[in-house]
């Protein structure tokens, strides 16, 4: 319980931070010309180069190996989805609206029991499906109605596009790929969780890195970054955020799961926006009130089932298939 408790604090807190500052680079301007941050691979970049070298210096510390455990290029196909995952959610910034962006987020749970059975061969009965569909639309019932009209998602940020929807269509597809795979190779591998992060983030740094030079985008996101030094503070706050909750990420994969993980990461949304709403004294409405009781009532029920005593199966793996879908 308080490892589980440790992975939800640290997520939630590093992730809620990253979310802010995230935005603010790619939507609020810069300078009295009122200049964006068009570079979403360049703070990949720096995201990624940031957590490696933490990582590397943990190993050494710690005398540790930096030899590889698994097959270089499984780490890349992590790292390659890792990518991708997080410039369509940057460049969906662009495009999609303030509802689409945490709906989709909030649908996690669903790619990543696709993802479990296609890469995984897990096994998810209908109780895990209907939890799944359960807390998605009791989060999207807290999303969508809320009381007041002024804090109305729909009152805020830009107008969905076929292109904004696409890209968040990849994000969680994509997302789903690299926790699930994360997962395997924490569970096919003797693998310690900074070994995996280091190898990850530096493919990352060189596909990155390749990319803003093919688009020729490394040296006017410097040049932005000289000429607008808020930018680089937040910048260089952004990646120090990212490879903390990379580290809280890893940990509670490999402890817990992909499921969990991701069913972490989708509470997140509707606790941020209960926050958000008891802060600034919104009420609730009636149809956020029945969302958070689906959604903590779907959550509470499927913690209780999972802590029931059960009886030991001689199936192989019972251990590896346990911890994976433990809240």
């Amino acid at each position: 319980m308080l490892k589980c408790a440790f992975a939800v604090i640290g997520i939630m807190s590093t992730l809620v931070i990253y979310g802010v500052l995230q935005e603010k680079i790619m939507r609020v301007p810069y300078g009295p010309n009122k200049e964006y941050f068009r570079y979403s691979l360049f703070l990949v970049f720096c995201n990624r180069i940031t957590t490696s070298t933490v990582s590397a210096g943990v190993l050494l510390a710690s005398k540790k190996s930096l030899d590889p455990v698994a097959p270089i290029y499984k780490y890349c196909l992590i790292s390659i989805s890792n990518i991708l995952t997080t410039t369509c959610q940057y460049e969906a910034l662009k495009y999609v609206s303030f509802p689409v962006q945490t709906l989709a987020k909030c649908a996690k749970m669903i790619p990543v029991m696709v993802w479990g059975t296609v890469i995984m061969q897990k096994r998810y009965n209908g109780k895990d499906y209907l939890f799944a569909v359960l807390v998605t639309a009791g989060c999207s019932l807290f999303i969508l109605y809320p009381a007041s009209e002024d804090v109305s998602p729909y009152n805020k940020g830009r107008e969905s596009t076929v292109w904004g929807v696409l890209l968040m269509l990849g994000y969680l597809g994509f997302d789903g790929f690299t926790s699930t795979f994360q997962d395997k190779l924490f569970k096919g591998y003797d693998m310690e969780i900074h070994n995996q992060i280091f190898y990850t983030t530096i493919c990352s740094c060189l596909l990155s890195l390749s990319g803003l030079i093919l688009q020729n985008h490394l040296l006017p996101a410097v040049d932005f970054m000289f000429r607008h030094r808020d930018c680089f503070f937040d910048v260089a706050l952004l990646s120090t955020v990212a490879t903390a909750s990379q580290f809280f990420i890893s940990y509670t994969i490999r402890t817990f799961g992909a499921l969990t993980f991701a069913t972490i990461m989708t509470t997140r949304q509707l606790v941020s926006i209960m926050l958000s709403c008891v802060w600034f004294a919104h009420p609730f409405s009636w149809e956020q009130w029945i969302g958070s009781a689906i959604v903590f009532g779907a959550l509470y029920t499927k913690s209780f089932l999972r802590n029931k005593p059960q009886k030991p199966t001689p199936s192989h793996g019972l251990d590896a298939n346990t911890a994976n879908d433990r809240l």
